[in-house]
């Protein structure tokens, strides 16, 4: 199936073609470790992982090479550091692990490259010298700046003419820059700051340099897909353009791809305003990292998102629908038919599920429809509910199982393109719950049950239900789970 993308610079969508099938590229811009990652912050990996499951998937597992980048040195970190009074690397570092363990918990896969700015230095060092040596940049005290007036092309990305370019303002103490626009390469070296020496003088990269060095490092150039926000399309991507296609006379990237911003009461998250909840906030609250991917994932890539509780309260119901499907099939016994080579008919990934999972493949071929596919997800959960209560008198073939087995292992083959549906169902329904003193209030409640104290019973179900937990019973004994 030809998956659609819609392409930044060409402003249209178009299908994706990689320059090499067997090789195929993508680089999507990573986060500055000086804070917790805001739920803003986490849309761009949650899409971008999203995409990087269909891409493998389409092309296979080890023919997708997708690199994330960790910004280690930054204005806003030598901040941090010289607040906190600890050196960069013990803040860039702690906040790494962090943004790693967070993102790990919205079930975003670990890129298949991770580069850090600080171990490309010497990278950037040399771009910034091809740039020099080409005219294209300059260097004065206060550092080396890219000449914008020299690059024609400057604006292509976003649109931005050079008339509206040079009505920038000078940023302080840059005041030796050619170019209103201009923008720093590199910056001169100040006293308690990190600096690494240089033809050019002693000092440490601009931010712009750093992707641009990273994606010609680890990847080469041009890359089939370069993915970010909506808010890095100007300044940061059209800088990387500029001197990339600068120093190298060929395209960065073949495709842009960019989401929409997250809005709390329809106004843009930041920090700088402060209306933010960290990922790490969410997830103290008790969220289920598969509920927070879903929320992100519950708006097309490109649109905007507002975020709230309601938002989350939707997609929490949405998954336990769905987990509860699974539950009613005996999912755990399935699971284990579907891993048994001698046994399943239908293993994950024949020909038979793909036939099933056709519709929402489309949807998320097509530039990554995911309202469009989690619809079709519920169609899919609909076909196992639909096979769970079937009869022999249902299927004349008799093959109730097989049709279970089947439609279950398609609603699973296609979930785990969404990054959602990875736990067991009654795990699911008890994470976050203290199981142990449940568990005890419910073995207490069956032995008031056998003794016939109904009223200990009732009381021992209440108390239940006031922490969220459904009790069900049956002949077999009593189960529970969160409401």
């Amino acid at each position: 199936m030809r998956i659609q993308l819609t392409n930044t610079l060409s402003r249209s969508k178009e299908v994706f073609e990689p320059a090499d099938a067997g090789r195929v590229t993508l680089y999507v811009c990573g986060p500055t470790v000086y804070n917790y990652a805001h739920i803003g912050n986490a849309r761009p990996p949650v899409v971008f992982d999203t995409l990087f499951r269909l891409l493998r998937r389409t092309y296979g597992d080890s023919a997708v090479i997708y690199a994330r980048n960790y910004t280690d040195i930054d204005d806003k970190i030598i901040a941090a550091a010289q607040a906190a009074g600890q050196p960069i690397e013990a803040i860039t570092e702690k906040f790494r692990v962090i943004y790693e363990q967070d993102m790990g918990a919205l079930g975003v896969l670990p890129p298949t490259l991770a580069p850090r700015a600080t171990q490309h230095v010497d990278d950037m060092i040399a771009l910034i010298e091809k740039l020099i040596e080409a005219g294209a940049a300059y260097a004065v005290p206060s550092g080396v700046y890219f000449a914008v007036a020299k690059d024609a092309d400057y604006g292509k990305l976003s649109g931005r003419s050079q008339d509206e370019l040079r009505a920038g303002a000078r940023v302080e103490g840059e005041d030796d820059k050619q170019g209103p626009s201009d923008f720093a390469l590199w910056k001169a070296a100040k006293p308690g700051e990190p600096a690494w020496d240089a033809p050019f003088g002693r000092g440490r990269p601009g931010w712009h340099i750093e992707c641009s060095a990273m994606i010609e490092s680890a990847l080469g150039s041009p890359i089939d897909i370069h993915g970010g926000g909506l808010d890095l399309i100007f300044p940061h991507h059209e800088n990387e353009i500029a001197q990339s296609e600068s120093a190298h006379g060929r395209a960065l990237a073949r495709v842009w791809m960019h989401n929409g911003f997250l809005t709390m009461d329809k106004e843009k998250m930041s920090k700088s305003i402060g209306n933010i909840v960290t990922v790490n906030e969410l997830l103290a609250q008790g969220w289920q990292g598969e509920t927070i991917r879903w929320a992100l994932l519950s708006a097309h890539y490109r649109a905007p998102l507002d975020w709230s509780d309601d938002l989350l309260k939707q997609a929490q119901a949405s998954l336990d629908r769905l987990y509860q499907v699974l539950r009613d099939a005996d999912y755990d016994r399935l699971d284990e038919d579907l891993h048994d080579e001698g046994e399943s008919h239908y293993p994950v990934g024949s020909n038979q599920v793909d036939d099933i999972i056709k519709p929402f493949l489309s949807a998320l071929s097509d530039d990554l429809n995911t309202p469009r596919a989690l619809a079709e997800l519920n169609e899919l959960a609909k076909a196992v509910r639909d096979a769970t209560g079937a009869t022999a008198e249902d299927d004349p073939q008799g093959d109730v199982r097989s049709r279970l087995m089947l439609t279950t292992a398609a609603l699973r083959s296609a979930a785990s393109l969404l990054g959602i549906l990875q736990s067991d169902p009654n795990d699911w329904f008890r994470r976050g719950m203290d199981t142990s003193k449940i568990d005890a209030l419910v073995a207490q409640r069956v032995e008031a049950r056998k003794a016939k104290d109904f009223a200990a019973s009732d009381r021992i179900r209440d108390q239940l239900a006031a922490m969220g937990v459904e009790v069900m019973d049956s002949a077999s004994g009593s189960t529970w789970r969160r409401k």
